[in-house]
């Protein structure tokens, strides 16, 4: 007899319940892809996010994002500064995910509960003036080539690392 487990694959398992709604927006400069911005809308719609901040030429391809199309809220702005500022009055706490001196590495932090994910374009990251405003800045490490993860990718992770803080909500 064995003392393997077996395992029965359920196609569409229900999500788990959230006992409040998530207190975390993303926050996006403008992407260069349409992708990119579709992968993120679909990530925040599993993980039971409501809202993305988008700035730029900001549009969903329904088949990448699937159901996150319908359930995650796009709002495009012009710009993301007075957004940023707007979200900080109303208490919450803005995030950067990028390369800076001070971030602190992605594992070792722990999230406020009211938090804004401010997110850098593909190439360019976040400029100044939203460094500037910041209250802090993880950053996940790479232990290879190329230097950063793609934008879709790096979001995913800190999204994930927030939600497993938060498992309830």
């Amino acid at each position: 007899m064995s003392d393997s487990k077996k395992f029965e694959h359920i196609r569409h398992k229900p999500p788990a319940e959230l006992t409040t709604p998530r207190q975390l927006i993303i926050a996006l400069s403008p992407l260069r892809t349409h992708a990119n911005l579709s992968t993120i809308v679909r990530t925040a719609g599993c993980l039971g996010l409501t809202e993305v901040i988008a700035t730029g030429n900001a549009k969903i391809n329904p088949k990448i994002a699937r159901d996150g199309a319908d359930n995650v809220k796009l709002t495009s702005r012009r710009t993301l500064l007075p957004a940023l500022k707007k979200l900080k009055a109303e208490g919450y706490k803005l995030v950067g995910l990028e390369q800076t001196t001070n971030s602190v590495a992605l594992a070792d932090f722990q999230f406020p509960h009211k938090t804004v994910l401010v997110v850098g374009s593909e190439r360019e990251g976040l400029n100044q003036d939203t460094l500037d405003v910041l209250d802090h800045v993880v950053e996940i490490p790479v232990w290879g080539l190329p230097y950063s993860y793609n934008v879709a990718t790096a979001t995913s992770i800190c999204l994930h690392t927030y939600c497993a803080q938060f498992p309830t909500g």
